[in-house]
């Protein structure tokens, strides 16, 4: 039986990080990946780099993970482009939503700008001429996700993780895990394994959204910041069985990557044809001149989600040295140095930079 420190359970963004940063606090670290690294979730994200604002909670996870992925604004596997998030009005209501949403982030430390409708064309010339404005905030980024994810592995690697690539968990047991080669790993656990968490942890209630990307061939210089409409949040986080929302975001290759598309109980990579003509009539609806572009790729992805719209960070109850960091759903990239660290200092029993008990999964189990 081989002893590690930490065993992490999951390839994916969230593991990756809780990896990197357990190798460079020192720690003996197993990354075990039965598939591609950065792939299941990871490939399904679109890697934004934003602050949600409609749950407090939500802000300050996010707030506090941006500014760590700052680390890694010059590495050049993250493709990191800091292209800024233009949140776009297309009713009056919206556009009435942006002082209390400006409000919100500057609470927290995050500059933004008020944008009219003129000043959201000189922004975006290609947006359409009825959207009302807006609001910019500059600093925002956007990421590659598997590029930065299979970078964060191998540098944990790099650093002395062992990486178990091809093989998977069929059970966990109080002192480790067991893989399906039937060899016994011992050490305290993290299940990071997106759409695998809830078989390897049945009691904790999640469930699955699907979602649809498009990505275009390269026409630079077609937008410059990544777009969302202001209605994005009820969307993406809303209980509706099938959903769409405007969001759009310029690649560095030129390329423009489209989004987004969530629906409920579908369990396949499946493409439904009539949800993404929804979501790409959605962004013709924001930016006529995308119709005629030529999308290279579509594809869709499982996200997992909790029950309070806030992912599990922390010790597993009735379990004995498992954790858990999973169900950010569409978060997770712009969570994950945040989560990681969060996690991290709970297990090393230092006091995380932000409140962890939101995030505790002991509070779904103790209403179970």
């Amino acid at each position: 039986m081989r002893h590690f420190d930490l065993i992490v359970i999951g390839a994916g963004i969230i593991g990756a990080q809780c990896a990197h940063l357990a190798t460079a606090r020192g720690r003996k670290v197993a990354i075990i990946e039965p598939d591609v690294i950065g792939g299941g979730v990871t490939a399904a994200s679109m890697g934004h780099l934003v602050t949600m604002d409609d749950d407090p909670v939500e802000l300050a996870l996010g707030r506090y993970s941006l500014a760590l992925w700052e680390q890694y604004k010059d590495v050049a596997e993250a493709e990191f482009s800091r292209c800024g998030t233009l949140w776009v009005a297309a009713n009056e209501h919206e556009l009435q939503s942006v002082a209390a949403k400006r409000e919100r982030l500057a609470r927290v430390g995050i500059a933004s700008e008020a944008v009219d409708a003129t000043g959201l064309r000189q922004l975006e010339p290609g947006l359409a001429d009825d959207l009302l404005g807006g609001m910019l905030v500059a600093d925002e980024a956007v990421v590659y996700p598997p590029r930065i994810c299979d970078w964060l592995v191998q540098q944990a690697v790099a650093a002395g993780a062992c990486l178990l690539h091809g093989r998977g968990v069929v059970m966990l047991r109080n002192d480790g895990v067991e893989l399906d080669d039937g060899s016994v790993l011992s050490g305290p656990v993290v299940v990071a394994a997106g759409n695998a968490s809830p078989a390897l942890l049945p009691e904790l209630p999640m469930h699955m959204r699907r979602g649809h990307l498009a990505i275009t061939d390269r026409y630079p210089g077609v937008l410059r910041h990544q777009v969302l409409e202001l209605g994005y949040a009820d969307s993406a986080h809303g209980n509706d069985d099938v959903s769409v929302a405007f969001n759009v975001q310029p690649r560095p290759t030129g390329q423009l990557l489209l989004g987004s598309s969530r629906e409920q109980g579908q369990h396949d990579s499946r493409i439904n044809p009539v949800v993404l003509r929804r979501m790409l009539e959605r962004a013709f609806r924001y930016v006529p001149g995308l119709a005629p572009l030529k999308a290279i790729r579509v594809w869709t992805g499982q996200r997992p989600c909790t029950q309070d719209g806030r992912p599990y960070i922390g010790a597993m109850p009735g379990r004995t040295n498992v954790w858990v960091a999973t169900g950010h759903e569409g978060l997770g990239v712009a969570t994950s140095t945040g989560t990681a660290h969060m996690l991290m200092d709970l297990m090393d029993g230092a006091t995380p930079a932000i409140d962890p008990a939101p995030f505790d999964p002991a509070r779904v189990m103790a209403c179970a």
